[in-house]
């Protein structure tokens, strides 16, 4: 089994929709520690379970300095955002969504 892991950061802001009164229904933004966990039995024809720079390009490239409210159709929430990431990435297995140093969200698969 080939396993690989990206991490990255990404700055973005959102407001969320909760059942219940909270700050976070206030714009606000975070510097969010995404980290992408991938694995396979086999590479592909360039001997990579999957290349980084799709990783950074489908992810980085796509949240990063974004009202994220905006962008996703769904309440990005980090553990929305976590389930997100993971549907975009081809050999995905978990995301971690650090959006502070005492909040992680984590998507796996079981």
């Amino acid at each position: 089994m080939y396993r690989v892991i990206k991490k990255m950061e990404i700055s973005a802001s959102h407001q969320l929709t909760l059942d219940h009164q909270s700050k976070c229904e206030t714009l606000h933004g975070h510097n969010f520690q995404i980290t992408v966990y991938c694995k396979s039995d086999t590479l592909n024809e360039d001997g990579m379970v999957v290349d980084f720079t799709e990783i950074k390009r489908k992810v980085h490239g796509f949240l990063d300095h974004t009202d994220l409210n905006a962008k996703l159709q769904f309440n990005p929430t980090s553990e929305n955002i976590a389930r997100w990431i993971h549907d975009q990435i081809e050999h995905c297995y978990r995301v971690d969504v650090q959006e502070s140093a005492n909040n992680i969200a984590i998507y796996e698969e079981e």
